[in-house]
C-alpha cells in the first residue's frame, strides 16, 4: 500500500516560520558601511554646526569652524574618531545657552547608549572658545546654569589644544574614561563653577602648559594612572588647586599655584608613588600640599612661599614619604620683609599620626610658627640637615622650632636651628 506524500501541517509550519524570518530580517537591515575616506569638512557651508559635524565620514576627518558666535541650545555631538575640529582662535565662539546644565559639546562613540565598553580613537580640539552664557543664570545668583564646557567620554588619545573655556556651569573639560594617552596642553580655563580640568578614569595623562585662573578647583584627577602636570599656572581658585584621589605614579612639576582659597594640591584616597616637585607655592590661603592618604610619595624642590596655614601636611592615612630640599620662607629679601603693611605669614610642617618619613635638606625661615611639628602618635621619624632660622615670629607662648620629642623611634640630628631674627638693614655709608 503506497501512501501519497502531501503538504502537511509540518511543512505549513516550517514556510510561515520562514516568512516570519524573512520579516524579521527585513525589519532590522544590517547599517550600510560608510566607505567614504577621511574628508575636510568647511562647516560654513552647513546649516548648523551639528549638520557639520553629522557629514564627517566614518574614517574621520577635518571640521573647519569659521569665526563668529555660535550660540547653542542643545549640545553639539561628535561621535567620529580620527577627526580634527579646527576653529579660527577665539573669534570662533560657542556659547552654551542650555540652562538644563548640558554640555556645549560632546564627544563620544556613536554605539555608546548600547555598548558602554565602546571606545572611538584620535578625537582632536583645537583653537576655538566655549563659554557659558552670562545672561543664561540662576534667579537667585549669577552662576551659569550650563553643564561642562567640553564632555568626553570614552575617547583615547584625545587631543585638546590651545582651547578657551570658561565661565561654564559645570567642569571647563570632563574627560570621563579617556583611558589612553590623554593630553591637554597649551589652553586656559577661566571662571569655570566646577574644576577647570575634570579626569576620571584616565591613563598616561599629561596636563602641560595650561593657564587655570578662578574656577573651583584647577585639576581634579580621579581613580586615574600616571598623570604629568608639568608648567602651568594656576591662580584664585575658588577651592583649591590640584586635587588627586585613587591616583598612582604621577608628577607634578614646575607648576605655579598661588592664592587658591582652599589647598595648592591635594593627595587623597589611596594615592601612591607620586612626586610633587620644583613648583611654586605661594600664599594659599588654606595651605599648601595636603597629603591626606598618600603613601610612598615625595616632596621635593618646591618653594613654599607666604602660605599662612600649613606649608605640608601629612595625616595619619599617609606614610612612607620624603620630603626634601624646600623652602618655607616669608617674603624676606636681605634687609627687611618685601610685604609690608600685608600678611606675611609663613608656615612648614606638620606631622599627624603618620609613621616612616624622612625630612632632610630643607630651609625654614621667617616663618609664624614652627619649623616642624610632630604629634606623639607619629613614629619613624628622620629629620636630619635642616636649616631653621627666624621662626615662631608669631608663636604665643612660644614653642620648640622643631618639636617631634613625642615621636617614638626618631632620629633627629644634625639640624642648624637659631632663633636669630632678620638682620637690620646694612650700615649706609658716611656722606662724603
Amino acid at each position: 500500500m503506497s501512501i501519497a506524500r502531501t503538504p502537511g501541517v509540518g511543512s505549513l509550519l516550517f514556510v510561515a516560520i520562514g516568512f516570519a524570518c524573512t520579516w524579521a530580517v527585513a525589519a532590522e537591515p544590517a547599517p550600510k558601511k560608510d566607505n567614504r575616506p577621511a574628508a575636510v569638512i568647511d562647516a560654513s557651508k552647513y546649516p548648523n554646526l551639528q549638520a557639520a559635524f553629522d557629514a564627517v565620514p566614518q574614517a574621520g576627518g577635518l571640521v573647519k569652524l569659521p569665526p563668529g558666535d555660535f550660540r547653542l541650545t542643545e549640545p553639539l555631538v561628535l561621535q567620529r574618531g580620527e577627526t580634527r575640529v579646527e576653529g579660527a582662535g577665539a573669534a570662533t565662539k560657542l556659547i552654551n545657552c542650555n540652562q538644563q546644565g548640558k554640555p556645549a559639546l560632546i564627544v563620544r562613540p556613536p554605539d555608546l547608549d548600547k555598548n558602554p565598553k565602546a571606545r572611538i580613537w584620535r578625537v582632536q580640539l583645537a583653537d576655538f572658545r566655549i563659554c557659558g552664557d552670562p545672561k543664561a543664570v540662576n534667579a537667585k545668583s549669577t552662576q551659569p546654569k550650563s553643564g561642562d564646557g567640553i564632555q568626553a567620554t570614552n575617547i583615547d588619545e584625545i587631543y585638546i589644544q590651545g582651547m578657551s573655556v570658561d565661565h561654564c556651569g559645570g567642569n571647563g573639560v570632563n574627560l570621563i574614561h579617556c583611558y589612553e594617552d590623554a593630553r591637554i596642553a597649551d589652553s586656559i580655563f577661566t571662571y569655570n563653577l566646577l574644576a577647570g580640568v575634570n579626569i576620571q578614569a584616565g591613563h598616561d595623562i599629561v596636563v602641560g602648559a595650561n593657564q587655570f585662573e578662578e574656577n573651583q578647583d584647577a585639576l581634579r584627577c580621579i581613580d586615574s594612572f600616571n598623570l604629568c602636570m608639568n608648567g602651568n599656572n594656576i591662580d584664585d581658585h575658588t577651592r583649591h588647586g590640584v586635587v588627586i584621589e585613587n591616583t598612582y605614579g604621577s608628577v607634578l612639576s614646575g607648576n605655579m599655584i598661588e592664592e587658591c582659597q582652599g589647598m595648592a594640591v591635594i593627595l587623597d584616597r589611596d594615592c601612591y608613588g607620586i612626586t610633587i616637585s620644583a613648583n611654586v607655592i605661594a600664599d594659599d590661603f588654606g595651605g599648601g600640599v595636603d597629603l591626606r592618604d598618600a603613601w610612598g610619595c615625595t616632596v621635593s624642590a618646591n618653594t613654599f612661599v607666604i602660605d599662612p596655614v600649613l606649608g605640608v601636611r601629612v595625616g595619619p592615612q599617609s606614610g612612607r614619604i620624603t620630603i626634601t630640599g624646600n623652602n618655607f620662607s616669608a617674603s624676606f629679601i636681605g634687609g627687611k620683609p618685601r610685604r609690608v603693611g600685608k600678611p606675611n605669614l609663613a608656615t612648614g610642617i606638620i606631622l599627624a599620626g603618620t609613621c616612616d618619613i624622612t625630612i632632610s635638606g630643607n630651609t625654614f625661615s621667617g616663618l609664624d610658627a614652627q619649623a616642624i611639628a610632630a604629634d606623639d602618635k607619629c613614629r619613624r621619624l628622620v629629620i636630619t640637615g635642616n636649616v631653621i632660622v627666624d621662626v615662631q615670629r608669631g608663636d604665643a607662648p612660644r614653642k620648640p622650632p622643631l618639636d617631634v620629642a613625642a615621636a617614638k623611634e626618631s632620629i633627629v640630628e644634625q639640624n642648624i636651628v637659631t632663633k636669630q631674627t632678620e638682620p637690620a638693614p646694612p650700615a649706609k655709608k658716611p656722606a662724603k
